[in-house]
Parts: C-alpha cells; sequence; structure tokens
C-alpha cells in the first residue's frame, strides 16, 4: 500500500512534455481503434476533446486506466469479429494507446480519523488486439507480462490520501469518472459499479453525513462509524469523481486521547497514543489577528507560470485579511526586494499597492539565498504583540545551508516570546528540498505544503492560507505525566489548531498512561485555555495504517538534519514493517505466479544478496523487478544553481544503447538522405547479374568501414 502523497509524488514527476506525449500516443491508439469492426453492432462514438481542455490534458486519465500497448498497428483488430482490413505497415514510435473496454469497477474507501484509505477494482478486456497476438498493459507503470488479444485484465489499486478539511467538514474527493470510450461495444455486456465506503472518526461524538455524489446507502451506523454501499448495473460508467462530507459534531473545542499497544513482531515495542484535537463548528468563533509576511522566490527558475501562480495566490490570500491584520511581502533570488520597510495595514489602498508592486517590478531572474529573506522576515516581526507572526516561505530550489538555516531559525523561534513567528512552507516541484521545508515549517509550529504541478500551486497555496489564517487556539502544550519513560512525541513542536486543519499527536510511551491528559493553550483574546481530554483504548483504529505514514516523514526531517544513520535505519524498520515507502527503503515487485517467467529479470536471492535486504518465503525461481526508490529525495543542488524550472527534466547523458545505435545507424541515414527511395528501385531493376555482385560487394565494404567507424564513436563516448 503506498500513501497518496508518494503516488502523487510519482505522477507529478511527469511533466507537461512528457504529459503531451501520453496524450499524443492516447490520440494515436483511438485512431488505431477505428479499424475494429464489431459486426452489426454500432462502433462507440468517437472520442469529443473538451473545449475546456487543452490537447495535452484532454486524454490524460481521470481515474484508473488500463490501456494497450501498441507497436504493431497490424496487430489491431477484434478478436471475436476479424475485419480482415489492409496490411498495415510500419511501427508506432512511441507506442500508441488504446483505452481498453471496462467491464466491471469498485471502489472501497476506509476513512479513518484524517485519512482515506482506497482500493480501486476493475476488470478490462483486450478488445483490440487480434486472436493469437499480445502486447503489454499499460496502468499507472508499466506491466511486465504481456496479455493475450480478447483476455481479461483485473487491477486492484490501492493508496491512502488525506482528507480536506474546510468550514468544520472532512471532504473526501476520489476520482470515480471514466471517458465514454471504456465503454465496451455491446447491448448484452453486463457493466456493474461498485463503491464502499466507511467512516470512523476516531471520536465519541456523532458523525453528520453532508454531501454525497453518488446514491450511497447506509448499511450500518454507530456513534463514531458509519458504513454505505453503492452497487448498479448502469449503462455507462460514472463520470464524476466520488465527493462525500461528513462532519464530526460539536460547537466547541474538543478531543481525546486514544491508546493501542503494538503490533506482534514489531521492532519498537513501547505502546502508541494519540492525541487529536478539533476546533468545532461554531464558525462566529474568533481567530487570532495576523502579521504576515510573504517571502516569495523569484529565482529565475520561476519564470512563467510558477511566479505568475504564486503571484495570484499571493494577491487572492491579501484580500482574506481583516482590515487590523498587517503584511508585507519579501521576493528574494540572490538579493531581497521589500515591498516595504515596515509592516503595514491590510487596508485597500495597501493592497492596491501591493498588487501594482506585484505585477510591475518582479520578474524571475538571479540565483536562489533563502537565508537572508528570513532573516530580513524575522526582524519586520520583532515587534508584534497581541498578534500570531506568520511567515510564509515559497520556493522551487534548494539551498546549501540549509542545515544553517534550521539552526538559526530555531534560535530566533525559542526566544521566549508569548506568541513566537510561525513558520509555513510551500515547495514547488521537485528541485527544492522537501524535508528541509517540512523541518523548518516543524521548528515554526507552522504547516507545509507542496505541489509537483505549476497548475496546482494556487489551490495548494490557497488551502495553507485557509489553514493559518484560521488559528483558534495557539501554543498548545500537553501535560505529561513525569512516570512516563521513552516518551516520544511526533510532532516534537505541537502546531496551532485552526479551522482549516485539525490537530493530531502521536507518539510512542512506556509505563502507565492515566486516564486524563490536561491540555493548556493561548486563545485569540491571550486568555489561557485548558480542558481534561479522555484517555481511552481503540481497538477499532487502524494505528498501522493511520500513524506511520506521518511518522516516517518526521523522522526522516530529523535524520536529514542530524546527518543521523540511527534515525535513517529507524525510519528503514518502520517502511519494512508497514509497507509504507521511504527515502531509505526500495520497491521490489516480485512474480508471484510460478507459470509465468518475466523476461530479462534477476533471480531474488541474488539481488537480496547485492541489497542487504531480508527475503521472504521461497525465492527459488522467482522472478522480481527492482524498481528502487520511491522517495522524493532531499532537493537538487545543480538543478537549482541551473535555474532548471520546475517540471523541466535535467538534461541526461545518452545511454550506452543510444550511443550503439545512433552510431550503427549513421550508414544507414546518409544514404538514405541522399537517394530517393523509387530512384533507387527503378536503378536496380536495370541492372544485370554481374553488376547486382559487384553493388552487393560495394556495399559490404561500406558496411565494414562503418562498423569500424561505430566502434570508434563508442570508445570515443566511453
Amino acid at each position: 500500500m503506498f500513501s497518496s502523497k508518494l503516488l502523487q509524488n510519482q505522477r507529478k514527476k511527469i511533466n507537461t512534455v512528457m504529459a503531451g506525449e501520453f496524450s499524443r500516443s492516447v490520440a494515436c491508439g483511438l485512431t488505431l481503434s477505428k479499424r475494429l469492426y464489431y459486426g452489426k453492432v454500432a462502433p462507440p462514438a468517437p472520442a469529443v476533446m473538451s473545449r475546456s481542455l487543452s490537447s495535452t490534458e484532454s486524454y490524460l486519465p481521470t481515474s484508473v486506466m488500463a490501456y494497450a500497448v501498441v507497436h504493431e498497428p497490424a496487430a489491431v483488430d477484434n478478436p471475436d469479429v476479424p475485419s480482415y482490413q489492409p496490411y498495415v505497415h510500419g511501427r508506432c514510435d512511441p507506442p500508441a494507446l488504446i483505452p481498453l473496454h471496462m467491464h466491471d469497477v469498485s471502489m472501497e474507501v476506509d476513512c479513518v480519523m484524517d485519512t482515506a484509505f482506497v482500493t480501486v477494482s476493475g476488470v478490462w478486456r483486450m478488445h483490440c488486439i487480434m486472436a493469437g497476438r499480445s502486447c503489454d498493459c499499460r496502468i499507472a507503470i508499466p506491466m511486465e507480462e504481456q496479455v493475450d488479444g480478447g483476455s481479461n485484465v483485473s487491477i486492484k489499486v490501492s493508496w491512502s490520501q488525506k482528507l480536506s478539511y474546510q468550514d468544520g467538514q472532512f471532504c473526501l474527493n476520489v476520482p470515480f469518472s471514466f471517458p465514454a470510450y471504456v465503454i465496451p461495444v455491446g447491448k448484452k455486456i453486463p457493466k456493474r459499479e461498485k463503491i464502499q465506503l466507511s467512516v470512523n472518526s476516531g471520536t465519541g461524538t456523532e458523525i453528520l453525513i453532508k454531501c454525497s455524489s453518488h446514491p450511497l446507502k447506509e448499511l450500518s451506523g454507530e456513534v463514531r462509524k458509519l458504513s454505505f454501499i453503492y452497487e448498479a448495473e448502469v449503462s455507462a460508467w460514472s463520470t464524476s469523481d466520488l465527493n462525500f462530507a461528513y462532519t464530526v459534531s460539536s460547537s466547541g473545542i474538543f478531543g481525546g486521547v486514544l491508546l493501542q499497544s503494538p503490533p506482534l513482531h514489531a521492532f519498537d515495542e513501547r505502546e502508541m497514543f494519540c492525541l487529536y484535537l478539533f476546533p468545532g463548528n461554531n464558525q462566529n468563533m474568533k481567530v487570532f489577528r495576523k502579521e504576515v509576511v510573504f517571502v516569495m522566490d523569484i529565482s529565475e527558475s520561476m519564470q512563467g507560470h510558477p511566479i505568475e501562480n504564486v503571484k495570484s495566490a499571493l494577491l487572492a490570500s491579501l484580500s482574506k485579511l481583516n482590515p487590523q491584520d498587517s503584511f508585507n511581502i519579501i521576493a528574494f533570488n540572490g538579493e531581497i526586494h521589500l515591498f516595504s520597510s515596515t509592516m503595514v495595514l491590510a487596508s485597500h489602498g495597501s493592497i492596491v499597492n501591493a498588487t501594482e508592486w506585484l505585477t510591475s517590478n518582479l520578474n524571475a531572474d538571479g540565483g536562489t539565498n533563502i537565508m537572508l529573506p528570513l532573516k530580513q522576515a524575522i526582524k519586520l516581526l520583532s515587534d508584534s504583540s497581541d498578534s500570531i507572526p506568520l511567515i510564509f516561505l515559497i520556493t522551487d530550489g534548494s539551498v546549501e545551508d540549509e542545515r544553517e538555516i534550521c539552526k538559526v531559525m530555531k534560535g530566533y523561534l525559542t526566544s521566549g516570546r508569548s506568541v513566537s513567528p510561525r513558520v509555513y512552507t510551500f515547495g514547488i516541484g521537485l528541485y527544492c528540498n522537501h524535508y528541509f521545508l517540512q523541518m523548518l515549517a516543524q521548528i515554526g509550529r507552522g504547516h507545509y505544503a507542496c505541489t509537483y504541478n505549476a497548475d496546482n500551486i494556487e489551490l495548494g497555496m490557497e488551502r495553507l492560507f485557509t489553514t493559518a489564517f484560521s488559528v483558534v487556539l495557539a501554543n498548545i502544550t500537553m501535560a505529561m505525566p513525569e512516570n512516563l519513560d521513552s516518551l516520544e512525541l511526533f510532532p516534537s513542536h505541537i502546531p496551532d489548531l485552526s479551522f482549516g486543519s485539525p490537530l493530531i499527536v502521536s507518539g510512542r510511551y512506556k509505563g502507565d498512561f492515566p486516564d486524563v491528559i490536561k491540555v493548556h493553550g493561548m486563545l485569540p483574546d491571550m486568555r489561557t485555555f485548558a480542558t481534561n481530554l479522555k484517555v481511552q483504548n481503540a481497538k477499532d483504529v487502524p494505528f498501522d495504517r493511520v500513524l506511520p505514514r506521518r511518522q516516517i516523514d518526521i523522522i526522516t526531517c530529523h535524520a536529514w538534519l542530524l546527518e543521523s544513520k540511527e534515525l535513517e535505519e529507524k525510519v528503514a524498520k518502520i517502511s519494512l514493517q508497514t509497507s509504507f515507502p521511504s527515502e531509505y527503503t526500495r520497491l521490489i515487485l516480485l512474480q508471484t505466479d510460478s507459470g509465468k517467467k518475466m523476461p530479462e529479470s534477476i533471480l531474488v536471492q541474488e539481488i537480496f544478496n547485492k541489497i542487504n535486504l531480508p527475503t521472504k518465503g521461497d525465492s527459488n525461481g522467482q522472478k522480481m523487478v527492482f524498481v528502487g526508490s520511491l522517495g522524493i529525495g532531499f532537493g537538487n543542488l545543480t538543478a537549482t544553481a541551473k535555474n532548471i524550472p520546475p517540471g523541466t527534466e535535467e538534461p541526461k547523458a545518452p545511454e550506452g544503447a543510444e550511443i550503439l545505435v545512433k552510431a550503427a545507424s549513421n550508414c544507414c541515414s546518409m544514404l538514405l538522405d541522399r537517394c530517393c527511395c523509387m530512384c533507387l528501385i527503378q536503378a536496380c531493376s536495370y541492372m544485370n547479374n554481374q553488376c547486382s555482385i559487384v553493388f552487393t560487394q560495394l556495399c559490404t565494404a561500406l558496411a565494414c568501414f562503418e562498423c569500424v567507424n561505430c566502434c570508434y564513436e563508442l570508445c570515443a563516448c566511453v
């Protein structure tokens, strides 16, 4: 099972160019599928490109999809009703992708506290490859086994994703819309779609359903657990994603503590706990007055869509500030550029001036220096009082002094002030160090968010601003008893509670946990808040699914900051035990069907020996694919120094195979460039036998010379 964050990291690594290539391959596949003959049944309606979508977006999958990977157009035919159309010569490079007809789809969703666990199962038929032929099948990653024409492909995909929280509601959105061209042709083919949904709030309060995009039927209901189902035979597949919203009923701040013992054979035998706080549904609750400094990256790599989208999101956030709030803007590259030398009130005139300053004066240029603007932001907020100071750092790059920045900021933020500045970070693309940004947010009791697609910058920043601008409880502390041994908190610096995000703190301990935990905090009017949280055992809340992802991320940040091998090993152990990927583990796909062997694969035992991982079960004769790390890495200093824009691949040296093909094809390409094919055929038709022999010998000699040239180029490249 993968977390949605890592899946999104892998999916968003596909840049605009690759997305365009994918769409063109699907468009080519839909063109090839016109060759299919369905007998007396009317063929499917041709795909219509939406006017609201670009050519790049039009054929990108909107949910789980399966495609036939077609290299040879001649293989495209109906396996049941051959069309006997003329033979098609040539190959598709890149291969065409023909969307397969879907015969069945079902989805199971388990919502536990603030996380949703999604499993999608489907059956697709290889309707476009003639009988006796086979081809690869592509889902999210290429499948190594080939699929025969006319056979069915059953797929099961699982992931986890965070539930969004807004206006006191948990909101779930899962892709479940399918294009018309995956509908099987024929009225007698049954089409069944199914959705199973369960909700476990983890609290003892009532769950209220607010909305649902599909007609879900309630199966069972308890105080904190509900389950629903939707199942139907349909004529056309769902064209809308699953949207579901619910609220945990309460008018004010409430929470609790859940306890659970570790699973058997766990490497960490300490007991587990999870503390949660919810802001409640009272939207009239007062929030903190804000003093905000926006620190935005305007280095050369931000040019184009990234900087324009950041400007739009920033201007939209200014309109959400109250007149008594104050703000300033620091733009940075190798230098800093200030909107104002002091903090200014968020009046209409100030916002207009900021808009003009952003749109007319700031252009993406220069390098990246993060330490300088952060020090300036701290200086601007040094005189803040009766408010919550906020620093928003938005960047797409990484720098060499990131650990020093964390050390300096930790000194500033723990200076003993009543409310120290909160740091919120937003990373763009793959070249910034996301663990540095997470660590900075943890030190500053803020939140971290990111996007790998420039088109999603505004949405991601809007959610981060909503969380920061709606804080209702700050400086939260827990009165933990002194008799607890080996106490560890995730995170160690407890963030604030806001309307945009509930608070969940987990941890490990040894000893006897009390029946009540007292929590203190500061309200917006600077009064002290205190409440007693009831402690209870929670066997029905799957800690082993909800907590590992956040713990892996937090410990990885500390492992990076402290350069600790011990913490790296701890992350690896958690990852191996829970099957959540990490920066220090690698993914291996293992073939379990002993009747089929994957081509050009390596024995499992040999790989395990090389990477020092334990084997499980009998690996004799089993084959595997070493996928590697699913992590996002720790930034790219080289790409940042070169100002490579986010979403753009770094230039890579040609592979050995590419060098060989290029060198070996030199002779043929030069000959074809200088000779008309029809002229060559006509000339050869007038040759006698002796001339043909001489011509053949000449071509052989030229080929030998070119082989020598090929070897020379290979040696030169090596």
